[in-house]
């Protein structure tokens, strides 16, 4: 079958992509990311196909429009329908826009599970959060306040202003900040970077010459953290705006080292990757139907149990500073 690939779609193992439907009980799933080019979802990748090798019966093909726009992920859904693949994973752009598709392929059979940043749950099975969403809010503030202490004006640079998995991580650190330990932390603008370089340094930029008092920049965006840190150290700021929030070690260590970032956070992309498939598989062997109280097999991640949404979160995130980012740095 002969298929008109497009600009906006990145084809990993294309002969895969464009090969049949495998027979019996093997599987094609397709790992759907925000965008190509971004390191978090890379890193998701080789856990995917870690997982792949342990089950011997999967195959996993990975995607990811040029930008992080909804409508490019709609093209590759409707792409992977045709093609007729087993399971799609995906990390949404937009939590509405993309249901109509997802439901369509769910209608064809396609197991849809959404991880890192969720669909609405009429447009999948399951959800996978890498982690509780309070637990991170709590996480980006905690770190903020051992960076600058107990006081001081405070912005956050996210993504998208529909990516679901940030909007939920802001409103509750925001639920956070009211409470009493961290009352003279003030939160002066939520902007946001789109999850692209170059405006996400912009947006740094641009809070810097907007708050002249400002003491730090939470990123709960691998791109943004990244890029406001550079912002950081452009501008010679360091040591006077602190930037922390969830970032790849890999792409973080130089910012630690420099003094713009005194610790980061963030689970292991790859065990994302690797649990995402592995509840794929779970859905396909009929093991589990994402309903809730479901209970998830995700390998040696563990075992996790659905709620009442049809969501799971994988495991806690963690720190990194001067004391372990360059080791980390070596994996992702």
């Amino acid at each position: 079958m002969k298929m008109q690939l497009k600009s906006v779609w990145v084809f990993v193992l294309s002969t895969i992509l464009l090969g049949p439907t495998f027979a019996g009980n093997n599987y094609k799933i397709a790992l759907v990311a925000k965008s190509q080019g971004n390191g978090f979802f890379e890193a998701a990748y080789q856990g995917a196909q870690d997982a792949a090798r342990e089950l011997g019966n999967i195959k996993v093909i990975y995607l990811g429009p040029s930008k992080p726009t909804a409508e490019g992920q709609i093209e590759i859904i409707n792409s992977l329908i045709a093609q007729k693949v087993s399971a799609i994973v995906i990390s949404a752009n937009d939590p509405d826009a993309l249901v109509p598709s997802l439901k369509k392929a769910m209608d064809r059979g396609i197991k849809v599970i959404s991880f890192d940043s969720g669909v609405r749950k009429d447009g999948r099975m399951m959800h996978l959060n890498p982690s509780s969403n309070a637990l991170i809010g709590e996480k980006l503030v905690k770190m903020t306040q051992e960076a600058i202490g107990d006081s001081g004006e405070i912005a956050i640079l996210s993504a998208a202003a529909q990516a679901t998995n940030q909007n939920m991580w802001i409103e509750e650190a925001k639920k956070v900040l009211t409470q009493p330990a961290y009352k003279n932390l003030k939160l002066v603008s939520v902007v946001y970077g789109d999850d692209q370089t170059d405006k996400s340094y912009r947006e740094a930029q641009s809070l810097f010459k907007s708050f002249p008092n400002l003491k730090a920049i939470i990123a709960p965006t691998t791109v943004g953290v990244a890029a406001a840190a550079k912002a950081v150290q452009d501008e010679k700021k360091v040591g006077s705006i602190y930037v922390t929030g969830l970032g790849l070690p890999s792409e973080m260590a130089g910012h630690v080292k420099s003094g713009a970032v005194k610790s980061f956070a963030i689970w292991n992309p790859m065990d994302l990757g690797y649990s995402s498939v592995m509840a794929a598989s779970q859905l396909l062997s009929g093991k589990v139907r994402g309903k809730a109280g479901d209970r998830v097999s995700l390998g040696r991640v563990g075992t996790v149990t659905l709620d009442a949404n049809g969501e799971a979160a994988m495991s806690s995130p963690f720190s990194y500073d001067a004391s372990n980012v360059e080791k980390f740095a070596k994996f992702f």
